[in-house]
């Protein structure tokens, strides 16, 4: 229950910090800001919402970290399951045993060469 919470946080942040990030301005916006552009009518200022935005990501990257070291350290403290195919054991044939007078299957008698020689 408890990765699953943390599995929906760590999406959301992982959207968050992509959200974030692509609605930064590049370096080189600043300097158009200077001169008039759009962006120093902003809410929060010319500087103001680089460093809000800046501020937002790093927290929102800070708690993608944390969430996945805590989707690791709980993947990897889980108690393993049994499987259905682990628990079905299959037995193998034995091959039954030669009689005691029998010949063993030797070198000689599987062997082409040993009636190649004449007696």
């Amino acid at each position: 229950m408890i990765e699953i919470l943390i599995l929906l946080v760590h999406v959301a942040v992982a959207a968050g910090v992509c959200l974030l990030v692509l609605l930064q301005h590049g370096k080189g916006a600043d300097v158009g800001a200077a001169f008039g552009s759009g962006s120093s009518g902003s809410l929060f200022g010319a500087t103001g919402s680089a460093n809000f935005l800046s501020r937002t990501t790093a927290i929102l990257a800070a708690m993608f970290f944390v969430t996945s070291l805590g989707l690791t350290w709980i993947s990897g403290h889980k108690t393993q399951s049994v499987s259905v195919m682990d628990s079905h054991k299959v037995e193998q044939p034995v091959a039954p045993a030669a009689p005691v007078g029998a010949p063993q299957p030797g070198p000689e008698t599987g062997s082409s060469k040993a009636k190649d020689i004449p007696k």
